[in-house]
């Protein structure tokens, strides 16, 4: 009895022993109107590169411009206030309520954002705001009021390949919210027909600019989360650039990608504390060990009230406030500590970062 035919594998060789240096890359990417240069959100080494990339384009044409992921569109005003010079770092934070909205390490995106500034290249805000996507969460598309879906574009769903990417990366890593696939998918093209939007809007607007896309690599992989969609309604087809650490590499999956050194993060001044904000200010629930916090006497219970005389109310302040400053570095901390019947007692309290 002879044994069944064997199924044919489809079979795919890349060569890996060929590679471009981004200088000879760099006359391809400028034929492309928009460039989508993918990233892991916590990765240094993606975001040094993204700079890398967005400094040789810039050069080669100033007529550039940068749409960010990291960024919901309703703060557009904030971001054209920072390039204008009128906010600084802090007030930047401070007014995108990036640590709420975002949350990612601001020192891994600032020397992108400073080299922005510094050109004068416009940034572009293209998410969608987190109410919405709470909203998507909670109660599903149906749910929605007319006014809220009035926000959100045509959500198209006739790309069968994307939703089958979706089910498999739902299956593996299920969210325990709402434990429903159709919202989790609904969600995901919310996000990705939106910044679509953004993007297509800029490029209709301003038919002068070659624009540079900062996202997620999970929303450029196969050109079917963003790139398709600013296609469908642009025609601009772009180029799409990713990490290769940060996808399963397969054809179709961008146009080029590349490989990186693991990097630290900069270092950061940290307290080394958990914070929890009340109506009161901002309260320590946590003193880690070993940390400057410990080191320097502070208790759980204490409240912080100021940083060198800067007032403290709520966490993201303290945090933004931290970041103008390097380890090592001495500050003067204002705290109000519990005392006898109740009291708090103001008192200064010297901490090296």
């Amino acid at each position: 009895m002879s044994p069944p035919p064997r199924p044919e594998v489809a079979e795919v060789l890349l060569d890996l022993r060929q590679h471009q240096e981004l200088k000879r890359l760099l006359p391809e990417l400028l034929q492309a109107r928009v460039i989508y240069l993918g990233e892991s959100h916590t990765n240094y080494a993606h975001h040094l590169k993204q700079l890398e990339i967005i400094t040789q384009i810039h050069q080669a044409d100033p007529e550039l411009a940068i749409a960010l992921e990291m960024f919901q569109w309703p703060q557009q005003a904030v971001l054209d206030h920072f390039i204008a010079g009128e906010l600084d770092h802090s007030g930047l934070l401070h007014q995108s309520e990036w640590f709420s909205r975002w949350g990612y390490d601001y020192a891994l995106y600032r020397p992108i954002l400073e080299f922005a500034r510094e050109q004068c290249i416009p940034l572009v805000a293209i998410n969608l705001p987190s109410e919405l996507v709470a909203r998507l969460r909670e109660v599903g598309w149906e749910g929605l009021t007319p006014e809220e879906q009035a926000q959100i574009p045509h959500l198209d769903q006739s790309d069968e390949h994307y939703q089958a990417r979706l089910q498999a990366l739902y299956q593996r890593h299920p969210p325990t919210s709402s434990g429903r696939f159709d919202r989790f998918l609904t969600i995901q093209l919310a996000w990705d027909e939106t910044m679509a939007q953004r993007i297509a809007e800029f490029l209709i607007q301003h038919p002068e600019r070659r624009l540079v896309v900062l996202a997620g690599s999970g929303h450029l992989a196969y050109r079917s989360g963003i790139p398709q969609r600013v296609e469908r309604r642009t025609g601009e087809r772009g180029l799409v650039l990713l990490p290769a650490e940060s996808v399963e590499l397969a054809p179709g999956v961008a146009d080029f990608a590349y490989t990186t050194n693991p990097l630290p993060a900069p270092p950061r001044a940290q307290l080394g504390v958990a914070l929890e904000s009340r109506e009161q200010g901002v309260f320590i629930k946590q003193v880690m060990a070993n940390s400057p916090a410990e080191q320097a006497g502070l208790l759980v219970g204490d409240q912080i009230a100021a940083i060198e005389g800067q007032a403290i109310h709520h966490n993201d302040e303290l945090r933004i406030t931290l970041l103008e400053y390097q380890p090592g570095d001495t500050i003067e901390l204002q705290i109000h500590r519990s005392g006898i019947f109740g009291t708090r007692q103001p008192r200064s309290v010297i901490v090296t970062l």
